[in-house]
């Protein structure tokens, strides 16, 4: 055994399939997750894949005296990965508190947590919406941090603030920020994927919810930005290769490879494409038509974002290798297998 892990939101989406290529490294994964935008049903298709099934606590990290319990009962964790947090732009415009307190308090309990249990190592789950609406494309981690276009943007900044600036005075810490970009797909074995609790936020779940029939038709948030085909363009990662690079960042922490406490990685694919691109190419690859509808733009999207993933590729040694067309297929047999469609 490398380790051992704690995942918060673990169940979750990207934190299932973190576990997934955890457990493949030789790592021992622990979960905590308070079951919010996920299920512990998850558990079942990590120990299928895998032949492990996760140790795994459901509590809120906002209630630090539980969590607190938690390190007591858990000796000799060599990093964490914080996922949990709420991570809907759209919803965070409308419910900024919520935002606030539920991803900026859990970062806190958790390095306050680290301190007192002396737990080294943390790998933070950050995003691109740090650039807000960039100058240049690609961005690179250089680009600048602009004014977050949303709440949720918003807290991952602070959030990235909050880290740098308690390891200038711990530097028995060390943590490093992945800055994602939009991770769609599921396993190969399509056993864990993106199974969103009501209405997707996400444009790929809404996809395949519609190709499925769960859902009446897709909604296109504007047709009208200044882009080729006027929709707004994302670099869309497969939620495999985004995990893989957790474990590289792990791997770069536990053997103390980096010559700072803290750093920061874009994980992307470093290629934009437009959401119409995208609809088009799930239709052609998986055969199947998509009715859809172009609504009113929706507060807190920025025109265009991708990735310059040079820094990553470098110096993690890592570099995402599924093309587009296994992804969105990938992403239809995962909506398949859960609603049962031969």
């Amino acid at each position: 055994m490398k380790g051992k892990i704690v995942v918060t939101g673990g169940t979750g989406y990207i934190g299932s399939h973190t576990v997934v290529e955890l457990i493949n490294e030789g790592y021992e994964a622990i979960i905590i997750d308070n079951l919010s935008n996920s299920s512990a049903e998850v558990l079942k298709g990590i120990a299928e894949i895998t032949g492990v099934k996760p140790i795994f606590e459901q509590f809120d990290l906002t209630d630090q005296a539980r969590l607190t319990r938690f390190f007591e009962s858990h000796k000799n964790i060599d990093a964490i990965i914080h996922f949990a947090a709420s991570k809907a732009v759209g919803e965070s415009v409308q419910k900024p508190l919520l935002y606030y307190r539920n991803n900026m308090v859990s970062l806190v309990n958790i390095l306050e947590s680290m301190q007192n249990f002396a737990v080294r190592n943390l790998v933070f789950s950050s995003s691109c919406t740090v650039y807000g609406e960039p100058d240049a494309l690609p961005v690179t981690e250089k680009s600048p941090i602009k004014e977050a276009s949303s709440p949720y943007g918003n807290t991952k900044q602070i959030c990235e603030e909050i880290i740098r600036d308690t390891l200038k005075v711990t530097p028995q810490l060390s943590a490093i920020s992945l800055r994602y970009f939009n991770p769609i797909g599921a396993h190969r074995s399509a056993l864990i994927g993106e199974l969103p609790i009501g209405v997707p936020a996400n444009l790929v779940p809404f996809i395949t919810q519609t190709a499925a029939g769960i859902r009446e038709k897709l909604s296109i948030y504007g047709d009208d930005y200044n882009t080729p085909d006027g929709t707004c363009i994302r670099d869309y990662i497969h939620v495999v290769d985004l995990a893989k690079a957790h474990v590289c960042a792990i791997n770069r922490l536990v053997e103390q490879k980096a010559e700072t406490n803290y750093e920061v990685f874009n994980v992307g694919t470093g290629r934009g494409l437009s959401v119409m691109e995208l609809v088009n190419t799930f239709e052609k690859v998986n055969q199947v038509a998509v009715n859809r509808q172009v609504v009113g733009r929706r507060e807190g999207d920025i025109v265009a974002v991708y990735a310059d993933t040079t820094l990553a590729n470098q110096v993690l040694g890592w570099k995402a290798q599924s093309s587009l067309e296994e992804t969105l297929l990938s992403a239809w047999k995962w909506e398949k297998n859960i609603r049962g469609i031969k």
